[in-house]
């Protein structure tokens, strides 16, 4: 007989070998791999912040869905999930008001998925509550790999998912072409070049991506809406106070800032909103309808981005200190 292939069996892995403590390193591990959450999903999820206050308590996780700008919360735990979690799991969501709500445990007590059921059938539209399995398995002698899935989801999500991606594409305008384009080229170079800026991978088709900063109130915007494109620290929180707050500490810090950044920038309060925001606006005029400027596009919004964003979270890393 012809050689026969050798292959290795699949065995799992305890979780608790893997993440000794959910806290301390499942729960940052799920921070800094968004992505294997983002795959069983189906959604390009950015995780911003861990261990983000509401009230007297610490959300496990806290990100935004960056295909429709919605928020996600994460709740996080080792065993079987219990009610003392769902109970957090309902709590964070009164204090965060999210879109998406998501529950990760290595196994689910029927009840529990009932509960996650019932609430995909009874909150309002665009609610929507997702159970997510933890587990790890190894190849032979590899290293351990997260193998997750779901076990509780709204009924008509994956429907729902393939009818949205095939009703964008089929409408897609010569703008949100370019516009998709253009974020492709941008998301590879920041991969390729800055790679902890961020895990997102999906071409935005609208007119701005978004970039992690650091914390839940605040997230960077690249922006290219009309001739002048811009980066932003944009304080989008669902309190207004608490973005006014933000926005003054770094409104106080304006010459520290614009020294770091080489050069001046655009502080918009932006009255009659909650949100506030620092911009960067480039000094030339831009067509993103013409594919052959994407390329300086894309160096100018690097080059612009490493700048401010070196600024901003050094004032970040003082305010916080101070």
């Amino acid at each position: 007989m012809a050689d026969m292939p050798v292959l290795s069996r699949i065995s799992p892995v305890p979780v608790r070998e893997v993440w000794a403590h959910e806290a301390h390193y499942f729960t940052h591990w799920l921070l800094l791999n968004s992505d294997v959450l983002s795959d069983v999903l189906g959604m390009d999820l950015e995780l911003t912040a861990a261990e983000q206050r509401v009230g007297g308590f610490a959300l496990d996780l806290i990100g935004t869905d960056l295909q429709t700008g919605d928020t996600v919360i994460i709740e996080n735990q080792l065993e079987s999930t219990d009610h003392g979690h769902l109970g957090q799991l309902l709590t964070y969501a009164g204090g965060t008001g999210p879109s998406t709500i998501v529950w990760c445990a290595p196994s689910f007590r029927d009840e529990h998925r009932a509960a996650l059921d019932w609430l995909n059938e009874h909150t309002e539209e665009g609610i929507r509550f997702f159970g997510v399995e933890i587990s790890a398995i190894r190849i032979g002698e590899s290293p351990p790999a997260p193998l997750f899935r779901l076990v509780a989801q709204p009924n008509d999500w994956t429907k729902r998912l393939h009818a949205e991606k095939a009703a964008s594409t089929a409408t897609l305008t010569p703008r949100a072409v370019a516009h998709q384009a253009l974020w492709r080229l941008v998301l590879d170079r920041i991969h390729q070049e800055h790679p902890t800026w961020t895990s997102a991978r999906a071409a935005s088709r609208d007119s701005w991506i978004t970039l992690p900063f650091g914390a839940s109130f605040a997230w960077y915007s690249l922006v290219c809406s009309g001739s002048t494109p811009r980066v932003e620290l944009y304080f989008g929180a669902t309190d207004p106070e608490t973005n006014q707050e933000q926005f003054e500490k770094f409104l106080a810090r304006r010459e520290h800032l614009e020294e770091r950044f080489g050069g001046s920038l655009d502080f918009q309060p932006l009255p009659g909103r909650k949100a506030c925001r620092i911009a960067a606006h480039a000094a030339g005029t831009f067509d993103v309808l013409d594919h052959n400027q994407h390329p300086a596009l894309a160096e100018w919004f690097l080059e612009t981005m490493a700048r401010f964003r070196a600024a901003t979270q050094e004032v970040r890393t003082l305010i916080t200190v101070g």
